[in-house]
Order: structure tokens, then sequence, then C-alpha cells
């Protein structure tokens, strides 16, 4: 499984929506809200789990769950009351993560303040491109560039550190090609197929995005299911 968090997104919106069909569309399961019933009739036609309800009611949210969500997405840029409100609602229920639409610069600072842990400007970023940042864990930054493939900043995994790229051949394994080196903030396009990559370097690739999401999956699962290191062992 790619990602096990568990995700709500309130207000259906156009971006509220393009982010939970995205998530819906990987195999995760999504509680997307509205106050608004014509809303929710449309939007559950693709988004199972809908439902119409206000999200500034603490015993709403307390009914659907809400403590028990990793991510929540306010999506209600327009309305900064509610944004506000549910935003602090959802981090006194125990919500580890609440990402937040925002209007304009300063309702950004507002909804920092109350304590949204992301803001984001619709203008910025896409809601298909936050959703898959979200599922990619391990992954930098993700930009679509079509259906099927993205251009991606990705991580030096550390099983590929001091191993080079000619040993490595990761664009015969995950259709990966790399146009970029990041290292210590430097991005350099003269990329030396035989220079070990490092822990902490970055590498900007242009791939196959299924090929990937599935390779990143098969990591997840690996580390998940390998058991405690020796290190850890020692701990306990």
């Amino acid at each position: 499984m790619i990602n096990s968090k568990t995700y709500a997104v309130f207000g259906l919106g156009r971006y509220g929506t393009a982010v939970a069909k995205e998530l819906v569309n990987n195999g995760i399961e999504v509680l997307a809200v509205d106050i608004d019933p014509e809303k929710v009739d449309e939007a559950v036609k693709e988004i199972p789990f809908c439902r119409c309800a206000d999200v500034t009611d603490p015993e709403v949210l307390t009914e659907l769950g809400i403590s028990n969500i990793d991510v929540v997405i306010i999506a209600m840029a327009t309305d900064l009351e509610s944004s506000v409100m549910s935003t602090m609602l959802c981090k006194d229920m125990g919500v580890k993560t609440v990402i937040a639409k925002c209007a304009s610069e300063m309702n950004c600072k507002i909804l920092s303040k109350v304590g949204a842990d992301r803001v984001i400007f619709p203008e910025q970023e896409s809601g298909i491109r936050l959703a898959k940042n979200l599922i990619s864990s391990g992954f930098v930054d993700i930009l679509e560039i079509s259906k099927d493939v993205s251009m991606v900043e990705l991580d030096v995994r550390p099983e590929w550190e001091n191993k080079n790229l000619m040993e490595l051949n990761l664009r015969k394994k995950y259709s990966i090609n790399i146009v970029a080196i990041i290292e210590n903030g430097e991005a350099s396009v003269n990329i030396d197929p035989e220079k070990p990559l490092k822990r902490g370097m970055r590498m900007i690739v242009i791939a196959d995005t299924a090929k990937l999401l599935k390779a990143q999956s098969l990591r997840s699962h690996v580390k998940d299911t390998a058991g405690p290191t020796p290190k850890e062992k020692n701990r306990r």
C-alpha cells in the first residue's frame, strides 16, 4: 500500500473536489464533507465517502470521527470564519496535519496562527499536485507533466548511497531519467554517472508516474515488514 494515512477534505468546491478525487483514484479512502447538499450529491458519484455536514460544529466532527484522521485538507478559502473554526477544532481533536487553502496572504497568516500546519495558495499549487505529494511519501515534490509522466524531486535513498548511477541503472529499473543533481543547495545538470551518490543529495527526474509510485510502494512494504534493525533491538 502506498500510503496508510487517513484523509478528510472539508469543502467540495473545485479545489477540494480535485484533491479528494485524486486521492480516491490512487486507492485511498477519503472522507469528503461539505455543508451544501447539492455539492455532496454531485461529489458522491466519484468520491464514495461523502457527508453533508457543518464542520464548524464540534459535535459533528466528533460524530464523523475526525480525531482518527491523520490529514485534514480544509478547502473553504472563501469562508475564513469556517476555515479558522474547523482548523482549531481539528487540532484540538488531535489531527496530526491540517492543510488549509487560503484566499489571501493575510488569511494564510491567520490560519497559520490558529494551528494550520500548512497553508496553500491555489494559484501556486493545484489540488492534483497536492494529492500526489501526500500520496508519494519519500518524494520531495511532484509536478505532473502529463497523465503518465511527472517531474519529481527525489531524495537519495539510503540503499543508493555510495553507489553511482551506472551501478544503480535507475532508468532500466524504474524508467527514471535524471535531469539534475542537487547537492548542498546547488543544482547541476552536468551529471557524472560514475560519481557516488551521497546522503542529503536530491535528484530531479522525469519518470513514469505509475512505475515510480510502485517502486515507492514496494520500498515502504519492505521497510514495514523487515522488522527491527539491530540498533532498534538494542534500544529495546
